[in-house]
C-alpha cells in the first residue's frame, strides 16, 4: 500500500510537471496535495514496516516527537489544500468567466504558503497537546486501526480519487508512459 501510494503521487507530479495544458491552478493544488501525500506517509510508514520486520515497537523520545510533529505538519497541510482546492473549484464553477483572474499566480502561491504557515501554527499547538494527553484513553486496536485508514489508505486513493478519473491527467500520464517505452526501445534496441 506505502509503494501504491508513493508511485501513485509521483506519477500525479510528474504527469503536471510534464505537462504544459497542467500548468493551472488546479493541477498546481493537486501537485502540492500529492507531494505532501508523499510526506505525510513517509513519516510513519517507513518506521512501521522497520517495526514490523524488526519485532521491536522502541522509538526514541526525540524521534517520536520528530516523528509526531512532521506526522501532525503533513496532516495539517493536507487538510488546509484540500480546503484550498474546494475554494478553487467553487471560484471556477461559479465564476468561470472570472476564474483566470481571480486565481492568478499570485493568489495561488499566496494560498499554499498560508496553507503551510496556518501547519505549522495551528496543528503543533493543540494537536501536539491533546494527542499526548488522551493517548492512554483509548485502546490500542481501534488506534491502530484509524491509523492505518488515516495515514495509508486516504493518500493512497487521493490520486485516484482527485486525478485518475481525469481525463487531462489520463492523457499527460499516457504522453509520459509513452515516452518512456520510446526512450526504453531505443536504449534496449
Amino acid at each position: 500500500m506505502y509503494l501504491v501510494t508513493v508511485l501513485g503521487n509521483l506519477l500525479i507530479i510528474l504527469a503536471v510537471n510534464s505537462d504544459s495544458h497542467l500548468h493551472t491552478p488546479m493541477y498546481f493544488f493537486l501537485f502540492n496535495l500529492s507531494l505532501v501525500d508523499i510526506y505525510f506517509t513517509s513519516t510513519t510508514i517507513p518506521k512501521m514496516l522497520w517495526n514490523i520486520q524488526s519485532q521491536s515497537k522502541a522509538i526514541t523520545y526525540v524521534g517520536c516527537i520528530t516523528q509526531l510533529s512532521f506526522f501532525l505538519l503533513f496532516g495539517g497541510l493536507d487538510d488546509f489544500l484540500l480546503a484550498v482546492m474546494a475554494f478553487d473549484r467553487y471560484v471556477a464553477i461559479c465564476h468561470p468567466l472570472h476564474y483566470m483572474v481571480i486565481m492568478n499566480s499570485r493568489l495561488c502561491g499566496l494560498l499554499i504558503l498560508v496553507s503551510w504557515v496556518m501547519i505549522v501554527s495551528l496543528f503543533y499547538g493543540s494537536s501536539l497537546g491533546v494527542y499526548l494527553s488522551s493517548a492512554a484513553s483509548h485502546s490500542s486496536h481501534s488506534g491502530a486501526i484509524a491509523s492505518v485508514m488515516f495515514t495509508v489508505v486516504t493518500p493512497m486513493l487521493n490520486p485516484f480519487i482527485y486525478s485518475l478519473r481525469n481525463k487531462d491527467i489520463k492523457r499527460a500520464l499516457k504522453r509520459v508512459l509513452g515516452m518512456a517505452r520510446t526512450k526504453g526501445t531505443i536504449i534496449w534496441g
